[in-house]
């Protein structure tokens, strides 16, 4: 089976480099590398710089330019169309450092059969558990990350977390042939934020069964580029804001019988997490993208489109 490892960047050519590093381990040696550089021709000449043209097994590397930064969504798309000829594809993140083995226990549980996506434990720098998969609330358009904060020593049942999920954490999920196809693109509109949400909702929606990997552990050196994991009274806009949005549009376009009640829900849940805290400038960000989400609101929002799309603001 053929993998496409599918990155998109912005900015950040050391964690692409790191990862590449982390990819250059790998037991498993049928693949190709394509990223996508979602920021400008300038970064893209920087990335070129410090990639390879292969890696140590005689991989291919190769990094294309977005017309524009295209959002994560959009990026992978582009590295799904520029790699046509894939059995499968990994998409990660440019930050995260796969163990050896990933790769190779995520194409064995592909190719049982059973499933046409795959997702792995996904561990933070402290050795706890970012997740093991996800499982959307629909009732609360709120996304619960399986095992999260657990210690990655714990191995979890396999079974429970596919019976339970519905949802891959984008920072690391193979995608087989048949759910592109079935299922198509990600949502670009959404930009960035829940779009492997609403991706997977839609093809379990469309019969796509989601696997997991035991064993199959990926580093994240989470939010690097957004943000979005600094102290809540810190948090900048635009991950709130999109995270917010998009959680709204998630709900209409996938449950649009419950967004009255879930909008409801997900408007408590803001305060709660943020209000609770005194973080009062994030609740005014959340309430924002909520309204956005609410009016259905899509793209990149108006005040954003002049700023560094991507980055902390």
């Amino acid at each position: 089976m053929h993998v496409a490892v599918s990155i998109v960047g912005f900015r950040n050519p050391d964690d692409i480099v790191g990862c590449l590093a982390a990819l250059d381990r790998s037991t498993y040696a049928d693949f190709e590398v394509i990223i996508c550089e979602n920021g400008g021709a300038e970064a893209f000449e920087a990335l070129r710089q410090v990639l390879p043209d292969q890696l140590a097994g005689g991989q291919l590397v190769r990094a294309v330019l977005a017309p524009g930064n295209l959002g994560y969504a959009g990026g992978v798309n582009v590295c799904f169309r520029e790699t046509p000829g894939a059995d499968a594809w990994w998409v990660l993140n440019p930050d995260t450092q796969p163990d050896p083995a990933a790769m190779e226990l995520l194409v064995a549980r592909l190719s049982v059969g059973d499933c046409e996506a795959v997702g792995s434990t996904i561990y933070l720098p402290d050795e706890r558990v970012q997740s093991h998969g996800g499982c959307w609330r629909p009732w609360l358009a709120r996304a619960e990350s399986i095992g999260h904060g657990s210690l990655l020593s714990v191995r979890p049942d396999p079974a429970v977390i596919e019976r339970e999920q519905n949802y891959l954490n984008g920072a690391s999920m193979m995608i087989g042939r048949r759910f592109l196809d079935v299922v198509g693109p990600m949502r670009e509109e959404y930009f960035l934020y829940c779009e492997e949400v609403e991706w997977c909702l839609r093809g379990v929606q469309l019969g796509m069964r989601l696997g997991f990997a035991p064993g199959a552990f990926v580093l994240h050196h989470v939010g690097t580029t957004t943000g979005s994991y600094a102290d809540i009274r810190k948090r900048p806009k635009t991950p709130i804001y999109l995270n917010e949005r998009n959680k709204m549009l998630t709900t209409r376009d996938v449950f649009p019988g419950l967004l009255p009640v879930a909008a409801l829900g997900s408007f408590a849940l803001i305060f709660l997490r943020f209000g609770r805290r005194g973080a009062w400038r994030q609740v005014g960000y959340a309430v924002d993208g909520w309204l956005a989400g609410l009016a259905n609101q899509r793209g990149v929002p108006v005040w954003m489109a002049n700023a560094k799309v991507g980055k902390p603001s």
